[in-house]
């Protein structure tokens, strides 16, 4: 009988485990990486003492490593850093996830590396942003769920409205670029601008994003006072006549770029997508006045867009999430590829809350409590300082640890509600204009609208009159 075969994620606890036996008895810092293949290689570190090749302990650690992990065993399933050409492109690379640390002298390190297409945005460090783009950031709301069909793009545009009603300029981002959606809410097809975010993605990555028209003001959405709502599509709406590929855009925009000249550094997807947004802001502010508030529709799922949306460009993000398992379970992957990384985690629990979406709210009153229970107990086991009986409330280094109790209000674990609606299924708002203001809509709404505009910073202040 044939031995069954090793699986890719046995073969990647194989390396590690190979990796950490390495760092021990070598005494050396071991970076394992993984391909787009999901093949494991060692990286040695041993630049301070040279190993040979045919040294016994490395050939022994190399026929170990490669029966452990095949078929997922690197082409080189062990490198040394004294024979790369730049051994700090691994051993200091930003986006390295720590796995154990270096214990004196006589045991190393040991580091993960992934080299994946896509997906890498879900745990890269979010680099400190300047004092305007810190600005910009604080003013941006995502709005994620994992799953699809939870109401996320029609919360938006009530958002939207509502925010507008109180006299703020607001920015809605179409972000859902395989499935956009929230312009046929904000706005008639003939009131879309000529050009949208993937527009500005591809013609930005040749140096050709200059003079793009990437907003417009809604005219389609009702509301009072003398705010504004503006619409940056996913896609434009071309000039009769005139070419328009939106899949051919589609298919190349996630890509990280060289930089355009040479010297110039890389711009990954993160970056070029920050610009793109950033651009609809400047043309909002050029043609009317600074956005108060910018609204981003994000895809839902593990996706790039939700990646850089959640880590990279909101001050604030909404986790939408109806009460059930597989909600569950899909906010425990990403959570827990946060926790991977302490400083990523602490820099984006405090910015998320969870909206309890589509919520049943008729005949028990039990349901939101248990949401918040099963929400809470999410966040204690991953993004949460993790408290025993005998601590003092402080870590290692007396900074008070960050664990808010079940019943506070303000924590990320506390639901906003957005009651459950049957007339909104199947709602066309090119039919219904004036479906905002429908009284059963704004009851469902009003604790979700009042609630994050509470959660912003406020309007920027009226200019000076001339």
């Amino acid at each position: 009988m044939s031995p069954s075969p090793v699986r890719f994620d046995t073969a990647w606890q194989a390396a590690l485990d190979h990796a950490q036996q390495a760092a021990a008895r070598l005494g050396m810092d071991v970076v394992v990486t993984r391909d787009v293949l999901g093949r494991a290689c060692l990286l040695l570190d041993d630049r301070q003492s040279p190993l040979a090749h045919d040294d016994p302990a490395v050939v022994a650690l190399r026929d170990a490593f490669a029966a452990a992990t095949r078929p997922f065993t690197g082409l080189e399933p062990i490198l040394f850093a004294d024979k790369l050409f730049a051994p700090e492109l691994y051993f200091s690379a930003d986006d390295r996830v720590p796995v154990s640390p270096r214990q004196g002298a006589g045991t190393g390190s040991v580091h993960v590396l992934e080299r994946t297409i896509i997906g890498t945005d879900w745990a890269r460090s979010v680099p400190a942003p300047s004092d305007g783009a810190a600005g910009r950031r604080d003013r941006r709301v995502a709005l994620y769920g994992f799953k699809g069909g939870v109401g996320r793009t029609t919360a938006t545009a009530l958002l939207a409205r509502h925010l507008a009603g109180t006299g703020r300029c607001v920015l809605v981002v179409d972000l859902d670029l395989e499935s956009p959606g929230v312009s046929n809410l904000l706005e008639d097809p003939a009131g879309i601008p000529r050009h949208g975010i993937v527009d500005h993605l591809i013609e930005g990555g040749v140096g050709n994003a200059d003079g793009l028209e990437l907003v417009a003001r809604s005219t389609a959405l009702p509301f009072k006072g003398n705010g504004e709502v503006w619409l940056a599509p996913a896609g434009g709406s071309p000039l009769e006549g005139e070419p328009y590929d939106y899949l051919a855009k589609l298919n190349r925009i996630y890509s990280d770029l060289a930089g355009l000249n040479p010297g110039d550094g890389d711009r990954p997807f993160a970056a070029r997508l920050e610009e793109a947004i950033a651009a609809c802001e400047d043309q909002i502010t050029e043609l009317s006045r600074p956005p108060d508030v910018v609204l981003l529709d994000s895809r839902a799922g593990m996706h790039d867009i939700a990646a850089v949306t959640l880590t990279h460009l909101s001050g604030l993000a909404l986790l939408f999430a109806v009460d059930n398992p597989s909600t569950w379970e899909g906010y425990r992957m990403l959570f827990r590829q946060w926790q991977q990384r302490p400083a990523l985690a602490r820099e984006l629990r405090e910015r998320l809350r969870i909206v309890a979406a589509m919520f049943h709210s008729a005949g028990d009153a039990k349901r939101l409590p248990a949401l918040r229970d099963r929400a809470q107990e999410l966040f204690a086991k991953t993004l949460y300082d993790q408290l025993d009986t005998d601590e003092d409330g402080t870590d290692e280094e007396g900074d008070e640890l960050y664990h808010p109790p079940l019943e506070d209000d303000n924590a990320p674990h506390a639901p906003i509600p957005i009651l459950f609606g049957n007339d909104l299924v199947g709602l066309d708002p090119l039919r219904s204009r004036d479906w905002p203001e429908l009284p059963f809509v704004e009851a469902a709404y009003r604790t979700f609208t009042t609630t994050v505009e509470r959660l912003l910073p406020p309007p920027h202040p009226a200019p000076e009159p001339s």
